[in-house]
């Protein structure tokens, strides 16, 4: 069984005591004065008969016809578990009790300060990050330049232009984008145009690019990808100016990591599980049944003893935005009648206690992490502030739930990890010609900026000061949250840095997590898939990667 290594804070809230029950866990009398974080007294939660014992499943019974059949068939966690336990399941209970010890975290500390919002002030031009932005990221810009061009290059502003003169400039790019929303050209009494229907990439062939220094703007032409960049990347140029007042770029050259301090991670096995885009309040059978599958094997009450005991090595949970489905952003109601509406429920509501629920199940046993998205009840504007702890009544008691920031920057026993619950990384989508996911949160490493698009295309808070957005350093871990699919590769730098890039995918629309192990920065993803009834397996299946 596993024990939780962290008490509550409060003395009222005892931990969850667990004992292996036919090769499963089942809850001990241990018990809170609070409802157990599985009871939904209003909601009527129904429970399904598991391998080992009843284990509570996160439904309604209004979405019991949705939920596929009671899951019999449990895989190995970790693929080095399948041989080893791929009988234990099957064979009578030991006459011993296991125990096994949450792994603890040796080291922690939350590095995501600059994310932090202390005066909020919104009359401010946002000009001022893309100077600030600029006047930052010159001096690295011009020492890749030296390096990649030669240290004699000159090195020239826009009002220091000479005509046919080969120089370096340095400067902010702006995409002139024909496809482009915006609403003061939808407003426009002289054009009377409709809206614009909503598009997957708003790139056009007529597309633009301009660069600009505090002073001064010219168009690029020549060896210059329009289509792949972006508005708000700093870029050096190599070329010259042409008669007609366009700059010929014959090569340009990016940021590129930055320095990356040495891995001190653990020496044995330990892990860190990522999960992204739960979307509670999506009304889904499917997603709901494996959420449960996935809080119990975090707590161990899901496999049997070498399941639990891989569990174990799991130090840490970060959950990665969009806790809550987009079905909860609703508005109808303000354009009802105020006695229509009166005594309606925002659907926000009932996901923010299922959150809490969950949440509470996962903090007994282990440190979680987690970050806003999208679709949260939080500031809409980059970088987006921690939930409010009032809103989690019964896991907010509890020391090992932390409310992070997104963007999140973290040491983790040695590890330094950087990730985002995928805005940055969708909105570059849309303009830009790169359609992998994975590719994108390359490039943003790459050029040394997080979200390159904000505040152009993207919210963000109009720093002045300075961009907390740029790559000070380089992480080990570099993730986003909510993408169309798992992907991961480790990329490697000038310098030998070595970055681990990870695409966790939407929970509620795949089932599947991410597990990486803090020894070697090794990841794996979990898929916790469901059979339908007609499947000849039936059941649901917990299944990892290679």
């Amino acid at each position: 069984m596993l024990v939780p290594v962290t008490a509550p804070t409060k003395a009222r809230d005892p931990p969850l005591s667990l004992w292996p029950t036919n090769g499963g866990c089942k809850r001990g009398p241990s018990k809170p004065e609070i409802s157990p974080p599985h009871r939904f007294r209003d909601n009527g939660i129904v429970s399904l008969d598991y391998v080992g014992g009843t284990v509570p499943a996160l439904v309604s019974h209004r979405d019991r016809n949705l939920l596929p059949r009671p899951a019999t068939v449990l895989q190995a966690m970790f693929s080095e578990q399948a041989a080893q336990s791929a009988e234990s399941l099957l064979t009578s209970p030991s006459a011993a009790v296991s125990t096994f010890a949450r792994v603890p975290v040796s080291t922690y500390t939350n590095c995501s300060q600059n994310f932090r919002l202390g005066e909020r002030t919104f009359n401010r031009q946002y000009a001022h990050i893309y100077a600030t932005r600029l006047i930052q990221m010159r001096p690295l810009l011009v020492e890749r330049a030296r390096r990649k061009w030669g240290s004699n290059i000159t090195v020239k502003k826009l009002c220091e232009l000479q005509v046919g003169e080969k120089c370096c400039v340095v400067g902010t790019l702006f995409k002139s984008m024909q496809l482009q929303p915006s609403i003061l050209r939808e407003i426009s009494e002289e054009h009377n145009l409709p809206p614009q229907p909503p598009r997957t990439k708003y790139i056009h062939p007529s597309d633009e690019l301009i660069l600009e220094d505090e002073l001064q703007r010219i168009k690029l032409e020549g060896a210059v990808q329009v289509d792949k960049l972006v508005t708000g990347t700093i870029l050096a140029i190599y070329g010259s100016e042409r008669d007609d007042g366009k700059f010929l770029v014959e090569d340009h050259c990016i940021a590129d990591m930055p320095t990356q301090l040495p891995m001190m991670g653990p020496s044995t096995d330990r892990f860190v599980l990522l999960v992204s885009g739960l979307g509670l309040g999506g009304k889904s059978g499917e997603s709901l049944l494996s959420m449960q599958l996935l809080v119990d094997l975090v707590t161990g009450q899901l496999g049997a003893e070498g399941e639990q005991g891989s569990a174990a090595l799991i130090s840490r949970v970060i959950l990665a935005g969009n806790l809550l489905s987009q079905n909860t952003q609703s508005r109808d109601t303000m354009n009802k009648a105020k006695y229509l509406s009166k005594k309606t429920q925002a659907a926000s509501v009932e996901a923010v206690k299922m959150l809490d629920e969950i949440l509470l199940q996962l903090s007994m046993s282990v440190p979680v992490d987690v970050m806003p998205g999208e679709f949260d009840p939080t500031n809409y504007t980059l970088p987006q502030q921690p939930l409010h702890r009032c809103m989690f009544p019964l896991s907010g008691t509890y020391s090992t739930l932390q409310l992070v920031t997104n963007p999140y920057q973290a040491n983790i026993d040695g590890v330094r990890f950087l990730g985002t619950s995928g805005q940055n990384v969708s909105d570059i989508f849309k303009y830009s010609s790169m359609s992998d996911y994975l590719e994108i949160l390359e490039w943003t490493l790459r050029i040394g900026h997080l979200s390159p698009t904000a505040p152009d295309t993207l919210g963000c808070y109009p720093f002045y000061k300075t961009d907390p957005f740029i790559f000070t350093d380089c992480p080990h871990v570099y993730f986003c949250g909510n993408a169309p699919s798992f992907k991961s590769k480790v990329a490697k730098g000038e310098d030998g840095q070595k970055v681990l890039l990870v695409t966790l995918p939407d929970f509620s629309a795949t089932q599947t997590a991410c597990l990486i192990n803090l020894r070697d920065l090794t990841c794996q993803p979990v898929n916790f898939c469901a059979f339908g009834a007609n499947d000849e397996d039936g059941g649901a299946a917990m299944e990892t990667g290679p």
